[in-house]
């Protein structure tokens, strides 16, 4: 009998296992198959999420790598240069990268087709044109100006501007991708294959006997940027092809630019908040000291991807959520995408604080001396992602204009504290600086969406809706 019994519950484990995975199962099918509220979302999130890891763990590996062929000094300029290439060719999109984000989904909800071949046909030409425009100023302001500047960041500094037409481009192209829920097309362009190409351009030109330095580094930078930019736009063209009939196109390119350049604000302000630590560093001390920093930076970015990855997944869903007219739906799938941000943030940064002093010996003699930054900028870190995508709510809901004053104030108070800080405490300086800044931030967006929205986009803080809000 004790036997029968047994050989009966054994039959029955499968099928009580299976029970209580089916609630789990169910809401994994969900997120990859439907289009309920969060399904698209969600799976373009779940996306992001894993290119986002591969992209941390890629860039981590190619930055240690890049450390130890370069050594410090030489690895300092190529991350000042490189770095303020990703910023102004971001900034030289003027917005377009993010407006499309917001107008796809709008004309597409509508019908209004004329209008959708016009963006995402205007808003390409439109960002090569203007980044070449200042690719070709910049080139100038550092001809004219290149005697105030560091000898050994002229030539690394004329070469990087090589880059901005193509950065900016990419950019662009990873909007259009993202506004059409693309998410394997739209980041790993950016996220994987550069990256790749970068270290791979870098240990062929170090095998043909090149100088293991910043300059070599960044013409490596320059071959995977065109390579990986004109893929990106074959591959995104060719679908807008097939999903998109041909016909006329009407071209709003005013209106676009008068939406598009508050976007741009905001998105100044950000990145320039989220990199002027770097920046303010490379302007105050060696590259020596760049090196260190950035590499503690580097090596905490592994939490705050999940961030950026949420914020990629859930942009287009804000934007059809507000011209669906589901103010309550919006309600709710924002204050979800909080959860979605903040406890995977929390945990992968305190792995950072375990594993950081081992991670940062990887990148060669003297660089854990940035390990002890780490527990200051985590605050930041987990600050902001204690109020989720807060910026993207505001922007794809119409409230561009006060997101971009709050980055503006955020910015000021950043830039000032380092210039403050930096000086007196070197790079313990800049990571107060950070963090004070980003907590900052962190308060005042989330206020702002409760204020303009009604809703709270703050893990810890209970639901309310306030009467009259929006």
């Amino acid at each position: 009998m004790r036997f029968s019994a047994a050989m009966t519950a054994d039959r029955l484990l499968p099928k009580r296992l299976a029970l209580r995975a089916r609630p789990i199962v169910s809401r994994v099918d969900d997120l990859l198959s439907t289009e309920a509220l969060g399904g698209a979302a969600g799976r373009v999130t779940l996306i992001a999420f894993a290119v986002r890891i591969a992209n941390a763990v890629i860039a981590f590996v190619s930055q240690v790598l890049l450390a130890r062929w370069m050594g410090a000094f030489e690895y300092g300029i190529f991350v000042l240069v490189w770095v303020t290439m990703i910023i102004v060719g971001n900034l030289s999109c003027l917005g377009f990268h993010t407006s499309v984000i917001r107008f796809v989904p709008e004309y597409r909800e509508t019908g209004r087709l004329a209008e959708l071949r016009g963006i995402l046909l205007t808003s390409r030409l439109f960002v090569l044109l203007a980044s070449s425009a200042i690719a070709a100023v910049g080139a100038g302001v550092l001809w004219q100006f290149s005697h105030v500047v560091e000898s050994y960041y002229v030539i690394p500094f004329y070469l990087g501007i090589v880059c901005l037409p193509m950065i900016a481009l990419s950019d662009v192209l990873q909007g259009i991708g993202r506004a059409n829920a693309w998410a394997v097309a739209a980041l790993t362009p950016t996220y994987v294959i550069r990256p790749v190409l970068i270290l791979v351009f870098m240990a062929g030109a170090l095998l043909l006997g090149w100088n293991p330095d910043a300059t070599t580094a960044i013409m490596a930078a320059i071959l995977a940027t065109y390579a990986t930019t004109i893929y990106q736009l074959l591959n995104v063209t060719t679908r807008i092809d097939r999903k998109v009939p041909a016909g006329p196109r009407a071209v709003s390119l005013r209106f676009w630019i008068a939406v598009s350049l508050p976007i741009f604000l905001v998105e100044s302000f950000f990145y320039l908040l989220t990199q002027a630590d770097v920046l303010m560093v490379g302007i105050y001390m060696s590259p020596h000291d760049v090196a260190i920093y950035f590499a503690a930076v580097k090596t905490l970015a592994i939490a705050h991807f999940v961030y950026f990855a949420v914020k990629a997944g859930v942009a287009q869903r804000y934007a059809h959520l507000t011209h669906d007219g589901s103010a309550g739906q919006l309600a709710e799938f924002a204050r979800q995408t909080v959860n979605w941000t903040f406890w995977p943030t929390l945990l992968l940064a305190l792995a950072m604080l375990v594993l950081g002093k081992p991670l940062l010996f990887l990148f060669g003699p003297g660089f854990d001396a940035g390990y002890p930054l780490l527990f200051v900028l985590v605050f930041g870190v987990v600050a902001r992602a204690a109020v989720g995508p807060a910026e993207s709510l505001l922007t794809m809901t119409g409230h561009q204009n006060v997101c971009a004053v709050a980055y503006a104030c955020t910015l000021a108070l950043n830039i000032g504290l380092n210039v403050l800080l930096i000086p007196q405490f070197g790079l313990w300086g800049a990571a107060i600086a950070t963090a004070a800044a980003m907590c900052f931030e962190a308060a005042v967006l989330s206020f702002i969406v409760w204020r303009k929205l009604g809703i709270v986009m703050a893990v810890f803080v209970p639901v309310a809706t306030r009467e009259g809000a929006g």
